[in-house]
């Protein structure tokens, strides 16, 4: 273990702890996890005993007091990240959550404004923006290889069983936040956006499909609009058996790109061809676990830099607020059989 190391606690121990656990244990140069907190104690051991310096416990008060403790990865149910975030942010921990913010925009943007008062570090775990494939589609778009982009496409054509909905509180507005816009395709929305930036449209159907008994969507088209000329057709869904890789499709008068999978292939109108990634299973089956861990340990390790350098990570919190306001639009466009235009986040302050 190294002097420098950062000392981090982990708050939830449930399914979305699985890629978060392995990219610690190969972050343990770098990385030291004090505490493993969760409503179960039971559940909160059998992570800490796979780390040497972690105890575990369901005392989130008495770790936030503890001055070793430099930041916190926050794993939990949405419905409680404005609770338990901003305990932390007042504790003046740095804080790296799992998607989505919270529940509801309202509440997403509560916690960014704390996070953002307290002076804290603040991140969102967006792992698709770490990718190289995505990196390098976002620098050739900022140099402008591909021109002016008039034209795109994202989808998601996942697969869920009914198996996973019939777990308390799958696919509910309650501790969720929606279905499979915030649930399962909020990662590649947030890279389409990360891209692209927010569309200032949008026109959407969204539907429950005969695949699944669930409360919210778990079907959604649509389009969207962007101030630079462009239009784009969103495509998501969890009733696509047996689940498709995810793709985001860009037309622009220099060429056209697609990113599938982690991989990118670039066709430019001069002839030259551009390829970054390999192809990768990314969840869009009946496991939803089913991909590697090397993107997550690469936004914990921004977050970590970030914390360090007190600079901004990858995917701060904030900028996650895109793609909340852009699933709003789709369901309340849905809802309204209309257009609706998407609106600047609103940051409260808090004191």
């Amino acid at each position: 273990m190294d002097d420098e190391s950062f000392n981090l606690a982990v708050v939830g121990a449930g399914m979305a702890s699985a890629p978060h656990l392995a990219s610690l244990l190969e972050l343990q140069d770098r990385v030291t996890v004090r505490h493993v907190v969760a409503r179960s104690l039971d559940r909160a051991r059998a992570i800490a005993q796979r780390l040497p310096h972690a105890q575990a416990g369901v005392d989130l008060d008495r770790v936030l007091s503890e001055g070793q403790v430099e930041g916190v990865l926050l794993l939990t149910p949405p419905d409680t990240h404005l609770a338990l975030g901003t305990k932390i942010a007042d504790a003046g921990k740095h804080l790296l959550v799992e998607k989505p913010i919270d529940v509801t925009t309202h509440k997403a943007c509560e916690l960014v404004a704390i996070c953002q008062h307290r002076g804290i570090v603040a991140a969102a775990v967006l792992q698709h923006r770490v990718r190289a494939a995505s990196v390098r589609l976002r620098r050739l778009i900022e140099e402008g290889v591909l021109g002016s982009i008039y034209s795109a496409s994202v989808a998601v054509p996942w697969w869920r069983p009914q198996s996973y909905y019939d777990e308390p509180g799958r696919g509910t507005s309650a501790r969720d936040g929606g279905g499979v816009l915030m649930t399962q395709a909020i990662h590649t929305l947030d890279l389409f956006l990360w891209l692209l930036r927010r569309p200032v449209q949008v026109f959407a159907y969204a539907m429950t499909s005969p695949a699944h008994r669930m409360e919210c969507e778990d079907t959604v088209v649509g389009a969207m609009k962007f101030d630079h000329g462009c239009v784009a057709s969103i495509y998501a869904s969890t009733a696509t058996f047996p689940g498709f890789a995810e793709r985001i499709e860009l037309s622009g008068t220099g060429g056209t790109a697609v990113l599938s999978a982690g991989k990118l292939q670039v066709n430019l109108s001069n002839g030259t061809r551009i390829e970054q990634g390999e192809e990768e299973a990314l969840g869009a089956g009946a496991n939803p676990m089913d991909f590697s861990h090397g993107a997550h340990k690469a936004v914990l390790a921004n977050f970590v830099d970030a914390a360090r350098r007190s600079c901004e990570p990858i995917a701060p919190l904030s900028s996650a607020l895109d793609v909340h306001l852009l699933i709003d639009a789709l369901i309340q466009s849905s809802r309204s059989n209309a257009p609706t235009r998407l609106s600047p986040p609103n940051l409260l302050r808090t004191s």
